[in-house]
C-alpha cells in the first residue's frame, strides 16, 4: 500500500541517537505504539512495560557487513568511479551486487547495472566480473564472482552502505545492534536489521526480568536501495530449532510473538506451517526450524500465520514493507499511525524513531 502521507526531509535521522547530544544512547528514541487504530506515545525504554511476561521477542542475530567498497568500471588506467555494494553471497560463491554512482557528500545515487562481463576493479588488486542481473531482463542488483575472498575484502577496505540523508560515514560499531554475531563464513547484513538498534544490554536484562524471552533467528538482508522500493530479494535465513519452540510454546500458552524488524516477519513467516490467522482462516500456524533461502513477500492477501506484534521503523509511504506491516495490524491501523509520527514529528530512516504495533484483541491460539 502507499500512505497519503508526506514525510518532510528533515524528518530523516542524519546521526544516531547517541550523537544528538549529550549523555544520550541508543535507546534515547521515540516509540510509537499502535492497538488497532489508536495510539500513544512512548520513550523507547518504556518498551518493557508495554509488553508482559510470557510474549517472545523475536531478533535478528545477522551482523552487518562494511558492504560499500570503492572501485573503477572499465580497463585499466581511469575508468568510471563506481561504489560496489556486497548485497548476497550465492551458494555458488558469486555475490549480488549494486554498482552506485559515488557522490561528493560521501553517499551515493543510483546507477543502471551491468554489462555483463564488465570488470570491476576493487582495491589491494582485487577484480569483479559480472555476470547476469539477480532478476532476468535487468535492474539494479547483478551476479558477480570476485577473485578473492569477499568477507576478508570488506574487512579491509569496506565501510558501511550510507544513503544521502544521512550526513556523513558512521563507524560499523553504528550499524551493529546488540544481538549481533559473526556468521562462521563470514556472511552478514548488507543493511543493518535496524528494528533492533535501540536495544542496549540493561534494556534486554529488563525484558527477561519481567518475563519477556528473546528468542534469536538470522536472516541476512541484502541491499533495499532507498530509492527503489521494490519487494525484497530471495534472503538466506535460519530459524534454530529453539527458537521454533520458544514461539509454539508462547502460542500455546496465550503469549504474544512480536517480532523484531521486518527481517524477523520474512523469516518467521517462511518458516510457518498452518493457515494464516485473518478472520475466518483458522488459528494460524506452528514454526518449524529451518535454514536455506526465502522469497516470501508477506502481504495483506496472504496474511500472517504466526506473528502477532511487529517492533519496526519508520519506513517511506512508498516503501514495499508497508504491505507487511499492512498484513501485520491492518490499513486503518497504519494510516492513523503513520499520520500521528507525522504530525507528531517522529523520524524516520534506520537510525530514527520505532512504532510498536500491538493487536487490538487477543487472537485464538492452537496448540502445537
Amino acid at each position: 500500500m502507499a500512505l497519503a502521507v508526506r514525510v518532510p526531509a528533515e524528518l530523516s535521522a542524519r546521526v544516531p541517537a547517541e550523537q544528538r547530544g549529550p549523555g544520550l544512547g541508543r535507546d534515547d528514541v521515540r516509540l510509537l505504539v499502535s492497538r488497532g487504530t489508536a495510539v500513544s506515545h512512548h520513550s523507547f525504554r518504556e518498551l518493557p512495560a508495554l509488553l508482559r511476561a510470557g510474549d517472545v521477542l523475536v531478533v535478528n542475530t545477522s551482523t552487518t557487513l562494511a558492504a560499500a567498497v570503492d572501485g573503477r568500471l572499465g580497463p585499466e588506467p581511469g575508468g568510471e568511479p563506481v561504489v560496489v555494494h556486497f548485497s548476497t553471497r550465492g551458494d555458488d560463491g558469486r555475490w549480488a551486487v549494486e554498482l552506485r554512482a559515488p557522490e561528493p557528500s560521501g553517499s551515493t545515487r543510483p546507477r543502471g547495472g551491468g554489462p555483463a562481463g564488465a570488470v570491476v576493479r576493487l582495491p589491494g588488486g582485487a577484480r569483479l566480473v559480472l555476470g547476469e542481473p539477480l532478476v532476468p531482463g535487468g535492474g539494479r542488483l547483478w551476479w558477480a564472482r570476485a577473485n578473492v575472498d569477499v568477507p576478508g575484502l570488506l574487512g579491509r577496505y569496506g565501510r558501511p552502505v550510507r544513503y544521502g540523508y544521512t550526513d556523513r560515514d558512521q563507524p560499523l560499531s553504528a550499524y551493529r545492534t546488540v544481538f549481533a554475531r559473526p556468521s562462521p563464513d563470514g556472511s552478514g547484513s548488507a543493511e543493518m536489521p535496524s528494528a533492533g538498534r535501540p536495544f542496549t544490554a540493561r534494556l534486554v536484562a529488563e525484558l527477561v526480568d519481567r518475563g519477556i524471552r528473546i528468542a534469536p533467528l538470522c536472516l541476512h538482508t541484502g541491499v533495499a536501495s532507498a530509492e527503489a522500493h521494490e519487494p525484497p530479494y530471495p534472503e538466506r535465513f535460519e530459524v534454530p530449532a529453539a527458537t521454533a519452540a520458544l514461539v509454539n510454546a508462547a502460542r500455546a500458552g496465550g503469549g504474544r510473538v512480536i517480532a523484531v524488524g521486518t527481517t524477523v516477519v520474512r523469516a518467521l513467516e517462511s518458516a510457518a506451517v498452518g493457515a494464516s490467522r485473518r478472520a475466518g482462516a483458522g488459528a494460524g500456524g506452528c514454526v518449524r526450524a529451518v535454514a536455506g533461502w526465502t522469497d516470501l513477500v508477506v502481504t495483506p492477501a496472504r496474511g500472517v500465520r504466526v506473528v502477532d506484534g511487529l517492533l519496526t521503523g519508520l519506513h517511506e509511504p512508498e516503501a514495499s514493507h508497508l504491505l507487511m506491516l499492512e498484513a501485520v495490524a491492518g490499513g486503518p491501523a497504519l494510516r492513523s499511525a503513520y499520520a500521528a509520527a507525522v504530525q507528531g514529528r517522529y523520524l524516520w530512516h534506520e537510525f530514527g524513531d520505532l512504532h510498536l504495533l500491538l493487536p487490538e484483541e487477543e487472537a485464538h491460539r492452537m496448540h502445537c
